[in-house]
């Protein structure tokens, strides 16, 4: 155990890394069980209801319509509430005031939805182009979808939303 604690007091900035993608398994533990949830049960009645606006395509049965479209919104939207709390509290204990980094964090939170709502209907599509089973395309996808939030969210929490302050200075 001690070596891990100097490894982390030396490389504290790899720590942090690590310790946002362990933790934001909370945010994908609710996100999986919210879309399987979703696509299972609770929007099944909209599988054959085509839904397109702008960029959103989710107009083939690879997509799951409508039921694809608002499954991985509702999954999204619950996982990004549970990532804020665990990431400003655990990961990178800031200080930053919370009436700050909330419109800040919605902000980001909005585009990783559209983002994540928008993406699946094409990786579905792709994932069954190449021969995975349609039942296994929407998992597949939010995995794909999962990567991009990281991709997006970590330097952007890390360094806008949650930064540390900087310690008061000395009078």
């Amino acid at each position: 155990m001690g070596f891990l604690k100097g490894w982390i007091q030396r490389h504290p900035d790899i720590w942090e890394f690590i310790l946002f993608n362990i933790l934001s398994n909370c945010a994908t533990v609710t996100n999986f069980v919210v879309m399987w949830i979703c696509t299972g049960f609770v929007f099944t009645s909209f599988s054959d209801t085509p839904f397109q606006f702008l960029f959103f395509q989710y107009t083939t049965p690879d997509s799951l319509m409508l039921c694809g479209f608002l499954s991985f919104l509702v999954a999204t939207a619950l996982a990004q509430t549970v990532n804020f709390f665990v990431q400003k509290n655990l990961v990178f204990k800031s200080n930053a005031q919370f009436s700050k980094a909330v419109p800040k964090y919605i902000l980001l939170a909005v585009v990783l939805v559209i983002v994540s709502a928008a993406l699946p209907a094409y990786t579905q599509a792709l994932f069954v182009n190449i021969g995975v089973p349609q039942s296994l395309a929407p998992t597949l996808a939010n995995i794909v979808n999962i990567l991009v939030q990281v991709l997006l969210s970590y330097p952007t929490m890390k360094f806008w939303i949650m930064p540390k302050d900087k310690a008061p200075k000395a009078a």
